[in-house]
């Protein structure tokens, strides 16, 4: 299908992520700062922190990775909106992936802001970012890659490929439990949370319903796809979970989509027939190529599918990314009767003809 071009809601920001330059600190609304945090070694560049002005100071949107310079970019950001770090009353976390998360600790040190996730991502910040229960989650995705069928020293390689970001989190356990439809207490904002598992198993968006707004954290783009991706620490059909909340938010009635990347747009139902339209393609060339082959291990199915680049120039740690998704969709069809797996080491997925 074609692509469609959302309406950005403001073109110099849009035109800043096309040029791949870091776009300005910016006045979205009275009370509302868009403030651009830079990525280290990262295509996304940024995050988009979103802060939100209330009696007492600011609550934020997110809090980018936990580097010198996406801090001093953050510090520098409040500033020009008329505030300091110490200002921070609260530190709203759409989830706990490290550009997201990282710098949130941080953040609570210095200002003693809270810092809010919802259960399901909650859970997992253990496990993820403590120096003692990291090697346990590696070996899960090792055993993960082999069923998989990745190649017993490619699997050693993938399986341990995150550990370079652990130096840009600091871990940090969240004050306060974020439900599904909690309406947040911030004076002078009627926020409320909405649960979009998918990205992560605690992914929030956060709807303001009298400004009309969508602060959609990674669940929904402008131009990507987040990456919806079955591993350790994922539900057990993270697609489905996927596609059921996007349709959810598709129903919103707003303006205005601000997302953590890219630029904020205008069309949110548009977009998301987008996303959803995307994925039923990509089933339907999984269950293509599965049938070409009468076969598969998921790796060998993922080396055969289209992807933005050739195989061969992804980047190795890429690849486990890519194999972890293509796993995303292959269980979103066995659970519907569409493929089946033939259990082992490796697991092999089957095409329905030859069910």
């Amino acid at each position: 299908m074609s692509k469609p071009t959302v309406t950005a809601a403001n073109e110099e920001q849009r035109a800043a992520w096309l040029a791949r330059v870091v776009p300005e600190v910016e006045r979205v609304r009275p009370g509302l700062w868009s403030i651009p945090v830079p990525i280290p070694i990262n295509p996304l560049r940024y995050v988009l922190v979103y802060a939100l002005e209330i009696p007492d100071g600011v609550a934020i949107i997110d809090a980018g990775w936990n580097t010198d310079e996406a801090y001093d970019a953050l510090v520098a950001g409040l500033r020009t909106a008329g505030y300091e770090i110490t200002d921070v009353k609260a530190v709203l976390v759409t989830h706990i992936h490290p550009d997201h998360y990282g710098l949130a600790g941080r953040i609570r040190e210095v200002s003693g802001a809270w810092i809010g996730l919802h259960p399901e991502d909650a859970r997992l910040v253990h496990e993820r970012y403590d120096d003692s229960a990291i090697q346990a989650l590696i070996t899960r995705e090792r055993s993960l890659l082999l069923r998989c069928g990745v190649p017993e020293m490619t699997a050693q390689e993938l399986a341990g490929a995150s550990m370079m970001l652990r130096s840009f989190v600091t871990m940090a356990v969240p004050d306060r439990l974020i439900e599904d439809g909690e309406q947040l207490d911030l004076p002078g904002w009627d926020l409320r949370a909405i649960w979009t598992p998918g990205h992560s198993p605690g992914h929030l968006c956060f709807v303001e319903p009298d400004r009309r707004l969508l602060f959609s954290g990674d669940h929904v783009l402008a131009k990507i796809t987040p990456m919806v991706a079955v591993h350790p620490q994922s539900t057990a059909n993270p697609l489905a979970d996927y596609l059921d909340a996007l349709r959810n938010v598709g129903k919103l009635d707003v303006d205005e989509v601000l997302p953590a990347h890219e630029f904020r747009f205008l069309e949110l139902g548009e977009r998301v027939d987008y996303v959803i339209n995307h994925h039923e393609e990509r089933l339907a060339e999984v269950e293509r190529v599965l049938t070409e082959t009468g076969g598969s291990t998921c790796w060998d199915l993922a080396t055969r599918l289209t992807w933005s680049r050739p195989w061969e120039s992804i980047a190795p740690h890429m690849r486990r990314g890519a194999n972890n998704e293509t796993l995303a969709h292959l269980v979103w069809l066995e659970a519907r009767g569409l493929v089946s797996r033939v259990p082992g080491e490796p697991d092999l997925w089957l095409p329905a003809s030859s069910m």
